[in-house]
This record gives C-alpha cells, sequence and structure tokens, in this order.
C-alpha cells in the first residue's frame, strides 16, 4: 500500500519498513544543505525561479524550496519554513563566490576592511566571525571564559551573547515576539493542513555543547573532572530552562507536530569526547529527563542530533529514551553502518549515514555516489529504521550533479 511522506517516515521510526526509504533534506540544521551548494544545484537542475534564503545564518544553510523537495521526494519538513514567509522578511546579499542570495531582515553583518564579516550582540560586543571566503560563522565570544559566575540568575544574557541563540534559525528568530505560541501553533496546524508530509521542529535543549559554548570545550572538558560541582550547577540551571522551553513547545505543537529534534554533539572522529561514565554521570540522567518529558506530553518522537563516534555511547542512548539519530557519522571510528544495524538497529532509527560527505559526495564521481548510495541503503534500509540523509549537512565544496546521482540513486532503489 502506497504510503504518505508522514506515514513513511513513523512507519521507519517504529521500525516497520515502510514502502520506501523515507527521504529527508532540510528539516533540521544538520541535515541541509549549504547555500553555496544549493544555488549551483538550483542552476544544475535548471530551476529559476525562487530565491536562495539563507535561513541559518551561522552555517549558511538554505532552505529547499517546495520545487526541490518535490523534485527529490523528500518526505519530511521543519515547522520553521512557515515564518519569513514574506519578501520583507529578507534582505539580499551576495555569497562569497558571488551568488546572489537573501538573509533574513534582522540580520546585518558587518563588513571588515580585509573582506570578512563579523556580527555582534546588541552591547556591541563581537560573538561571530566569517573570514573573506568564508562559508559560515564561527563563536568569537564565550562568555564564562574566565570562569562560572558565582550563580546562573543572568544565564539567559550569557546565552544570548552565544552565536547559536543570538543568530538562531526560524521560527525562534520570532520567539520574543508577541504571541509567539500562539502564532507557532496556528503555523503548525497550517502546515499540517496542506502537507502530508512529516513535521519536524527543532527544539535544541543541548547540554554538554552548552558547556562548550559558555565555557570553551578545552575548559568544560578539564571542569568535567577539576570542577564537577560547578558543571552540576551549570547543567542544573539550563535544565531549569530547556524544561520550561519543552512545556511551551509540548503545549503548542506536540499534538501537530511530528519529530522533536534535540542536539548535543557528543562525539570526535576517534570516539566520545567524554568517556561514557562521564557520560552517565553527568548528561544521561537529564538526557532522560528530556525525552522523558516529550512523550509524557506529547506524541512527538525523539531525535538526537550528535556528530561523531558515538559506538561507546549507543546503549546508553537508547536507555535515555532517544528513538533517532543524526547525522550517523560513519565515517568516524567504529561507525560501520553495517555493525550500527546490526546491534542497534532493532531500537533506534538511523537518520543520515546515507552517503559520505567527507569523501564520496565531495569527491567522487557521479558513479561512485551512486554505488556508494546504493551500498548504504542495501545496509541501512531493510526492516525500517532508517531515514535517508547525508552524514550532516551538503557543504559547499559538493559538485551539483553529485547531488543529483545521490538523489536519483535513492529513487532508482526505491524503484521510483
Amino acid at each position: 500500500m502506497r504510503m504518505t511522506p508522514r506515514e513513511r517516515v513513523l512507519s521507519a521510526i517504529d521500525h516497520r519498513e515502510p514502502d520506501r526509504t523515507p527521504v529527508d533534506l532540510g528539516a533540521t540544521p544538520s541535515s541541509g544543505i549549504s547555500a553555496l551548494a544549493y544555488g549551483r544545484l538550483k542552476r544544475r537542475l535548471g530551476i529559476t525561479a525562487g530565491r536562495t534564503r539563507v535561513y541559518d545564518v551561522v552555517q549558511q544553510l538554505a532552505q529547499p524550496e517546495d520545487a526541490v523537495l518535490d523534485r527529490f521526494r523528500v518526505d519530511v519538513v521543519d515547522v520553521g519554513r512557515t515564518f519569513n514567509t514574506h519578501d520583507d522578511d529578507w534582505v539580499d546579499t551576495r555569497l562569497c563566490d558571488g551568488q546572489p542570495a537573501q538573509y533574513p531582515a534582522w540580520f546585518r553583518p558587518e563588513l571588515r576592511g580585509d573582506g570578512g564579516w563579523i556580527a555582534k550582540a546588541p552591547d556591541g560586543t563581537v560573538i561571530a566571525e566569517m573570514p573573506a571566503g568564508g562559508a559560515f560563522f564561527d563563536q568569537s565570544c564565550f562568555p564564562y571564559l574566565d570562569g562560572y559566575p558565582d550563580d546562573f540568575s543572568r544565564l539567559p544574557e550569557a546565552m544570548g551573547k552565544v552565536l547559536w541563540a543570538a543568530l538562531v534559525h526560524s521560527p525562534w528568530d520570532h520567539a520574543a515576539d508577541p504571541g509567539f505560541w500562539e502564532t507557532l501553533r496556528q503555523r503548525a496546524l497550517s502546515l499540517r493542513a496542506t502537507t502530508d508530509r512529516a513535521i519536524m521542529v527543532v527544539c535544541g535543549c543541548n547540554l554538554f555543547e552548552w558547556g562548550t559554548f559558555l565555557r570553551r570545550i578545552d575548559n568544560f572538558l578539564m571542569d568535567l573532572v577539576l570542577q564537577p560541582s560547578r558543571v552540576e550547577a551549570l547543567l542544573d540551571a539550563l535544565m531549569a530552562l530547556h524544561l520550561h522551553t519543552l512545556e511551551k513547545v509540548c503545549a503548542a505543537v506536540g499534538d501537530v507536530a511530528d519529530i522533536l529534534r534535540f542536539g548535543d554533539d557528543l562525539g570526535m572522529d576517534t570516539g566520545p569526547l567524554l568517556s561514557p561514565a562521564a557520560y552517565r554521570k553527568f548528561f544521561k540522567p537529564r538526557h532522560t529527563m528530556l525525552c522523558e518529558y516529550v512523550h509524557r506530553h506529547s506524541r512527538m518522537r525523539t531525535f538526537l542530533h550528535s556528530c561523531g563516534s558515538l559506538y561507546e555511547l549507543m546503549p546508553d542512548l537508547i536507555e535515555a529514551g532517544y528513538e533517532v539519530l543524526n547525522p550517523v557519522q560513519t565515517n568516524c571510528r567504529s561507525m560501520d553502518p553495517a555493525t550500527l544495524k546490526r546491534e542497534f538497529g532493532r531500537d533506534i532509527t538511523f537518520w543520515g549515514a546515507g552517503c559520505d560527505t567527507r569523501q564520496v559526495l565531495n569527491r567522487g564521481t557521479p558513479g561512485e555516489v551512486r554505488r556508494h548510495v546504493f551500498e548504504r541503503l542495501s545496509v541501512l534500509a531493510p526492516g525500517g529504521g532508517f531515514v535517508f540523509n547525508t552524514v550532516h549537512n551538503i557543504l559547499p565544496d559538493v559538485p551539483p550533479e553529485n547531488i543529483q546521482a545521490m538523489f536519483e540513486a535513492v529513487r532508482k532503489f526505491n524503484g521510483d
């Protein structure tokens, strides 16, 4: 029986093999496409209408338009696309290769004399920098770099000077608007009524990463050993904020959206950034609380974005309540897709891993890309528990013919 895209995605998450492998492009800021690559792809496809709109200004990601979603038979969309829908919500800009694009109207970076760009907080603090010819902004302000405060009563103010919060993507760039939660609900309801694609809401609720954003990663990793009580205090303060946000998200869209995307990068190329014991001490209990809240107060599935080699943490992530893992970075140690599918494929859905973006998609020939994608689908798709997406975002160096070849391979595998 032919499934709708929403049914297809939910079937995969429930580990029931759908009628065909579901596909994502751009439903999250870790499953999307660089604006540079997107503009070239549109030219390759002969799509002249529309605009390249950079909805995630930090990573410089484009919001895929309906024509592209339809062309590649994408099965899921982000509720954030229901915001910034008018022409006056955007301002014209040019990407580093000269392509025309648009930024959200609120984003006005300053051009430096050397051709680079900076973004500032309202008080003038430089919080992000992009060098000349760059393709994304780097964090330049670490509010707790010199140490933790005596208390965390002003934690939201400190978080507001971190680029990931200050330069946030839609819908959260409107979170301070009057009536935001009511607007979010109405737009989510409208989206559900007008599309049969699955609906994603990106919520973040990062914990480990917020420690690295505030203290810088080198300091925070040492803090786990040298200042565990201060780490616990910070995490408790973050949890209070996150649970308050989750309460509002679940009330607004918990019966409308299908998937809630959390984020917390825990891995590097060679293994987890912290020991499994440290994960279990500091983060697993709190991740469990976040997942339990969503499961108790909504019908949404829980999705974790976490980069790197996570093999050693997989049992704990599953026990914490995550139902979906992204981007499944198979080019890292112990992340062989066949091993992951065999050992964990009954308990968690892999959302990603469909095409290596480090060596294959950007450097291979179209034929090599097709063969690689077929191999990945053959391993990961059977039995459900898989949504096709690349290993993280499609970056600027990816040739458009390879992107086209990748999606053609998926369609062929699906028999479309």
